[in-house]
């Protein structure tokens, strides 16, 4: 070997030593019994299970007006944001991106139900990550997560599950309106083959593919059956089985590259636009059967403002920290006393995300469940959420590709994704009414009134009122008492 070749390796040889050393020092890889190859293949890893997002929430925003291009890279950001603040600050493994289920209360309960702006949502959102964020450095976060019972906890996981889910069937053309029952089954014999049909039955061979793989107990499964309906519909098409119709709402499903570049502009474009949106308040209107009611800052003074800030801080706050417990059981990262450290740096992380996703244009971001992924691969430290931020960086010069994603693509991973929050029904004590009860009220409203927080409002009032009667007044927090009296003024003054 010469000696230029020596010096280089040498060199090398530093370099990777001092990168390692630096590493070292933000991760403390030694402490946690880590090494660097294992946290890099564990973000992949979780950045494969997670990468779903990146389909599924500019379809879910899009629903409420959004463009769709700015919601993919804003989604992308705000994942890479609150991915790299959990690993820096917190060291963490855990991954974050904008949740599922409080995207669907964005745009089918907030906007297309109560008749907000998305605009006004976003700022919603970026007000309910302030408030996270102040709670999360204090003790009134505990003394609010312990107010809520734990059957209401697990009632507004499975609520959400069955919303999803119901959604999803929406997507997929399965489940369409019906005017004797309201919903029932498309109706194939009436339906156009080349459209509806295998829209619809792309949808159900999607269903079964990603059920098959996540049955096996692939961590990519919900990412492996997107992409595999999406290129069964990609045959079709080229076949002429699936005959694009965008005057009906059927657009090509094959992404196109000739204008690449173009496309990426524009993306970057309706980007800009979301960014702008949450600071004119110009945009922040309500309105009712068309007709502007309010607008402006006077929409701070409304009830409704309240409940919708109240339910996506609510989802936001329990989603994580159910996330934040389950996946750090999994990882062994709890203390023997049950408690987790650096818990309020986390949670930080996670306020600080919503807040920043808000103003690039996205719903709630939240600490992913599926980071798990990266657990069981050996993920101990934030070097993994790092590697994965980079990822959903990188993430954004495939614009095209992920536009591209039909929804009965995605209909299928929201499906699955419905069932795993379901089963959190298991948790709910079905031996004691006046918890289980409650607790049915609230996860069936859910999908039967179109809304989260409608469900959420009517869990928290039935708890506390059958309770009360019933002489356990005791049990009920008064934190409770006084959430239940502002839900039932919202009914009264509706």
């Amino acid at each position: 070997m010469s000696e230029k070749k020596k010096k280089v390796k040498r060199w090398a040889g530093r370099e990777l030593k001092r990168e390692s050393l630096i590493l070292e020092k933000f991760f403390r890889l030694t402490e946690n019994k880590a090494d660097i190859t294992t946290e890099l293949l564990a973000g992949v890893a979780t950045f494969i299970t997670v990468a779903y997002i990146l389909a599924v929430n500019p379809d879910i925003l899009a629903a409420s007006g959004m463009p769709k291009g700015g919601v993919f890279i804003a989604t992308a950001l705000a994942a890479a944001v609150g991915s790299a603040l959990m690993g820096f600050f917190a060291n963490y493994p855990f991954v974050l991106a904008p949740g599922l289920g409080i995207n669907a209360f964005f745009s089918y309960t907030v906007v297309l139900m109560m008749g907000y702006s998305w605009q006004f949502a976003l700022l919603t959102v970026f007000i309910e990550g302030i408030i996270f964020l102040v709670l999360s450095v204090t003790s009134i976060r505990e003394k609010l997560f312990n107010s809520i019972p734990f059957s209401l906890k697990a009632a507004v996981a499975v609520g959400i599950g069955l919303f999803i889910a119901f959604i999803a069937l929406q997507g997929g053309k399965i489940i369409v309106s019906n005017e004797a029952t309201l919903v029932g089954l498309v109706d194939f014999r009436s339906a156009d083959f080349h459209t509806t049909g295998i829209w619809t039955i792309l949808t159900f061979a999607g269903i079964l593919i990603t059920a098959t793989v996540i049955a096996k107990g692939i961590h990519a499964g919900l990412l492996i059956g997107i992409f595999a309906t999406w290129f069964l519909g990609i045959f079709a098409e080229i076949f002429g089985i699936y005959v694009p119709n965008p005057e009906q709402g059927f657009y090509s499903i094959i992404p196109h590259f000739k204008n690449y570049f173009g496309t990426l502009s524009n993306t970057f474009n309706e980007f800009g636009v979301t960014c702008g949106a949450l600071f004119n308040p110009d945009s922040w209107t309500h309105s009712e059967n068309g007709v502007v009611v309010s607008q402006g800052f006077s929409l701070l003074k409304s009830i409704d403002f309240f409940i919708v800030l109240f339910a996506f801080f609510f989802v936001d706050f329990f989603d994580t920290l159910g996330t934040l417990i389950g996946v750090s059981l999994k990882g062994g990262f709890m203390g023997k006393d049950g408690t987790l450290p650096r818990a309020s740096r986390a949670l930080s992380a996670d306020a600080i995300a919503t807040s920043v996703g808000a103003v690039l244009g996205t719903s709630t971001t939240t600490t992913f469940v599926e980071s798990a992924a990266g657990v069981a691969v050996g993920a101990r430290t934030g070097l993994t959420a790092i590697t994965a931020a980079g990822l959903f960086v990188s993430a954004i010069f495939f614009a095209p590709i992920f536009l591209a994603i039909p929804s009965f693509a995605t209909a299928p991973a929201l499906f699955v994704v419905g069932f795993i929050m379901v089963t959190a029904v298991s948790k709910i004590n079905f031996n004691d009414a006046s918890e289980a009860i409650p607790a049915f009220i609230c996860m069936i409203s859910m999908p039967l009134t179109y809304s989260i927080a409608d469900g959420i409002m009517f869990g928290v009032i039935s708890y506390t009122l059958i309770n009360i009667v019933i002489g356990k007044i005791r049990k009920v927090h008064w934190l409770l008492i006084a959430l239940t009296v502002f839900f039932m003024l919202k009914y009264i003054m509706l």
